[in-house]
């Protein structure tokens, strides 16, 4: 496409049902591999990045039944290789996600260095320092990350700065180390805590995600669960400004005000008017079970 051609001058009006948030959706996909059966996921967005994800998934042995409209279901049980596809990996950043889940599952991982959106430098040292800590063995060559343990067994971890892609393939992977794992400067994001609702799911005990420090206690192994994705939070709130922008008004139905208060608190202050109903019961998150 090389151009778009817009006519305003007509207020936005109606009802909009919240899509998946890709940054939630990526990383339950690849946590997908530490379950032991079938796993079905809701509202996954229909965008390149998830085709990509369910290409390297499929490639490794992954079952994954998808057509775009909402539902996956992915099945990781014959998983054939911990060797995540080169040219597929190199596409997006996120793909390296699937390095926590392959370690914590199956005891080792390749993944080549992530690529995707030019969005600056995205190193994954703090998810190597991370893994070590954790009693895997890693070495970063040739473009290549390669991660083997025996046994994770638990640690203290503390990151240096806060890191979403660190934080996530930790949760993952210690969920299955031996003992109880500290996560401390965590990055707190509303896609953090649906990752980790999803994990408790499957049978993780995570406690604390969401605040800076997240207690993770290892459990044996992990089954199928069944999960609705979080709203896109940047989806909403960009509906939102168009309908303020064009005088219009919008319902957006299926996502989360808390998640948007920062953006909903600004467009009140700018005169708008912004009503927020109940938040309707999707699948909640199972509770993790006690220390």
């Amino acid at each position: 496409m090389d151009k778009l051609i817009v006519e305003g001058g007509v207020p936005l009006k109606g009802t909009l049902r919240a899509k998946g948030a890709k940054n939630a959706a990526l990383p339950i996909m690849a946590a997908c591999i530490l379950a032991k059966g079938e796993v079905v996921l809701h509202r996954v967005p229909n965008i390149s990045d998830v085709w990509t994800l369910t290409k390297i998934l499929q490639a490794m042995g992954c079952k994954v039944d998808y057509d775009g409209d909402s539902k996956m279901v992915i099945d990781s049980s014959k998983l054939s290789t911990t060797t995540a596809p080169d040219h597929l990996v190199r596409k997006m950043n996120a793909s390296f996600d699937v390095m926590g889940p392959l370690l914590g599952a199956y005891g080792e991982g390749q993944v080549s260095l992530p690529g995707g959106c030019n969005l600056g430098s995205r190193p994954v040292d703090l998810h190597i320092a991370g893994f070590r800590k954790l009693g895997a063995e890693v070495s970063a060559e040739r473009g290549w990350v390669k991660a083997k343990a025996s046994k994770l067994r638990a640690a203290h971890i503390l990151f240096p700065k806060v890191s979403v892609g660190a934080t996530k393939n930790l949760m993952m992977a210690s969920c299955v180390a031996e003992g109880t794992t500290v996560l401390e400067n965590c990055a707190r994001e509303p896609e953090i805590v649906d990752l980790a609702d999803f994990l408790n799911k499957m049978g993780a005990n995570i406690q604390g995600a969401g605040r800076q420090t997240i207690t993770v206690h290892g459990v044996e192994k992990l089954h199928g669960a069944e999960h609705n994705v979080v709203a896109d939070r940047i989806e909403v709130g960009t509906y939102l400004i168009a309908g303020c922008i064009t005088q219009g008004e919008l319902t957006i139905e299926g996502c989360v005000p808390e998640h948007i208060e920062a953006l909903l608190d600004q467009l009140r202050d700018a005169g708008q008017v912004v009503e927020e109903a109940p938040v309707e019961a999707e699948a909640p998150a199972a509770e993790a079970p006690a220390a």
